[in-house]
């Protein structure tokens, strides 16, 4: 599958005779020549992204913004020090991982590479489908299952024969790079045309906005945003069960930002799209710079323009409904269902714990909202904003600014390419490992295959990524993703110092030291999201189970990683130079 040899050699000297005529022809070979760090800013703008930047300018308003600019620093970080490693040595990292250290940490690092795409490329079919059938082609497209069968099966279609455009050489593979970065790139423009129109409307306060970059630690401890406002103005009894919330909320999106801006299944893309491309130690400079233009800048303008506009339609306010003094007028509001349980916890608080008991969920449902009445509505403002939007609601929200129908067509373009595009690359990233699983990597019916066990799996969302099944197959993807990450990158970073596996290209003196430095930052972020994520997990009283699969998982793998190590060969070991 990698490209023809006299094209990646005329890459390779466009490269060289561009570095020799300097910096400004360089630039123009590395835009000429991008491509792999596209290919990461395709599956990280996706639908966990999407909902991520939602619910962070729900929450914490622009005060937020940081998050995701730190998160995809340390992952451009650990990327970069992965195509360092990959083009140095010109090795496929999962056999090199394998026989230089320990082949249960290569096979888990595959696994769950395996999962990731297989489980999170649901989702992103659902994400699909919504925009179409909610903004694009809205009375067109029912509800109905035969409807989102027919609409998945097709964009599988497409998506399938998209992907193997990347197996073809030449001209196929080109057009291929051209619809990814047109994808991305019409994300990105459908959401800063958004925040460029608000802010000429004069919605939006940019001295507000800058500041939210700057990093605030005291978030993981303290409410943000002007939700903390309102906290000081609601009921004095009750300010630290919402202090509670929120700062539970704060923590778990803090979470969720390390985790959607750079996944597992990103770690393996990465150097096999190299490869695939035939780069080697000359495109080590452009690797670099591909993952600065072509992911990061992309991911940063998006989801920041994402939270922007969430935070001035739903930041510290809640609509009419939900303020109503109404029963029946707050179980219609579009946020009721799911701000009912938060809702629950505070009147057991004030009414006790039994006072929803015996009611059936039709019954609670009611008994929430007509004792929601006496809450103020600093309350109520306060648990509007622990509340998850989608895009669909956001569109509805800007309506009156945007127009209905401008406002429904730019974010259902901007939505349909995230999830498309992903769907795109999570099938391409299986279709890589199913090789690399039988160390085939130019088998290209292997290729296919890897591509629709994905897909297919994908686009059977309507039957499975629903009630429990969607639960548990979140806990399994997300745990273990998060689990095997942060051992990637120590991997990687095991793999950058060692001086038996990189020879005379491992980095020396200041150079080796600030590699270090930068990765043992992304290193400690990644180790820090990860045990945030399990111990979560395991201290959630509502699904106990849950927490004991996730103890179950992390102590076998632990157990097989250590013997693992006794079973690597010393003469390849890293540790043995």
């Amino acid at each position: 599958m990698n490209d023809a040899p006299d094209k990646v050699t005329t890459n390779r000297n466009l490269l060289l005779d561009a570095q020799k005529r300097g910096p400004l022809s360089t630039l123009g070979a590395f835009f000429r020549l991008s491509g792999p760090g596209w290919l990461q800013s395709a599956i990280t703008l996706g639908g966990g992204s999407l909902a991520g930047a939602l619910f962070l300018g729900v929450l914490g308003g622009s005060s937020l913004l940081w998050l995701q600019l730190v998160a995809i620093i340390m992952g451009v970080i650990m990327l970069s020090a992965i195509s360092y490693v990959t083009l140095s040595t010109g090795e496929r990292p999962f056999q090199s991982i394998n026989t230089h250290i320990n082949p249960v940490l290569g096979w888990g690092w595959i696994i769950a590479t395996c999962m990731a795409n297989i489980i999170w490329c649901m989702p992103q079919f659902g994400l699909s489908f919504e925009a179409l059938q909610k903004n694009l082609l809205v009375g067109h497209l029912s509800d109905s299952d035969s409807s989102k069968m027919w609409t998945s099966f097709v964009l599988l279609a497409i998506a399938l024969a998209i992907v193997l455009m990347n197996s073809r050489r030449g001209l196929m593979a080109k057009i291929f790079d051209y619809f990814l970065k047109a994808m991305v790139a019409t994300a990105v423009l459908s959401f800063f045309g958004v925040v460029v129109y608000l802010s000429i409307k004069g919605e939006l306060r940019w001295g507000e906005i800058l500041a939210g970059f700057v990093p605030d630690l005291r978030q993981w401890n303290k409410p943000t945003g002007k939700l903390m406002e309102v906290l000081q103005q609601a009921p004095s009894g009750y300010r630290e069960f919402w202090h509670e919330q929120i700062v539970s909320q704060q923590r778990n999106v803090m979470i969720g930002a390390a985790a959607t801006a750079v996944g597992i299944n990103m770690t393996f893309l990465l150097p096999y799209s190299m490869l695939h491309r035939g780069w080697d130690r000359p495109f080590r400079g452009l690797a670099r710079f591909d993952l600065m233009t072509g992911m990061a800048i992309p991911y940063l303008l998006a989801t920041s323009c994402v939270v922007i506009a969430a935070a001035s339609a739903f930041h510290a306010t809640a609509d009419e409904k939900f303020l109503s003094s109404n029963p029946s007028e707050i179980v219609a509001s579009p946020i009721y269902g799911g701000a009912q349980k938060v809702l629950e916890k505070r009147l057991k608080k004030e009414h006790g714990e039994k006072v929803f008991e015996g009611l059936d969920e039709e019954a609670k449902k009611q008994r929430v909202a007509e004792l929601a009445v006496a809450l103020s509505p600093e309350e109520r403002i306060l648990a509007s904003g622990l509340v998850k939007r989608n895009a669909f609601q956001l569109s509805q929200s800007l309506a009156p600014l945007l127009t209905e129908g401008g406002a429904r067509w730019i974010f259902g373009i901007g939505v349909f390419a995230m999830g498309f595009s992903t769907i795109i690359i999570l099938m391409l990233i299986n279709g890589f490992a199913v090789c690399e699983m039988f160390n085939k990597p130019e088998d290209k019916t292997l290729f296919a295959v890897g591509c629709l066990i994905s897909g297919v799996a994908g686009a059977m969302w309507w039957q499975v990524w629903s009630g429990d099944s969607r639960f548990w197959l979140t806990i399994l993807a997300s745990i273990f993703g998060m689990m095997l990450l942060p051992i990637a990158y120590v991997t990687f970073f095991m793999m950058m110092n060692s001086k038996r596996l990189m020879g005379k290209e491992k980095p020396t003196g200041t150079s080796m030291a600030v590699w270090n430095a930068l990765m043992f930052v992304a290193v400690a972020g990644a180790i820090v999201a990860a045990g945030s994520a399990i111990f979560t997990r395991i201290q959630d009283k509502d699904n106990p189970l849950a927490g004991r699969i996730v103890i179950g998982i992390a102590a076998v793998y632990g157990v097989l990683v250590v013997i693992g190590f006794f079973l690597t060969p010393k003469s390849s070991d890293l540790n043995s130079e």
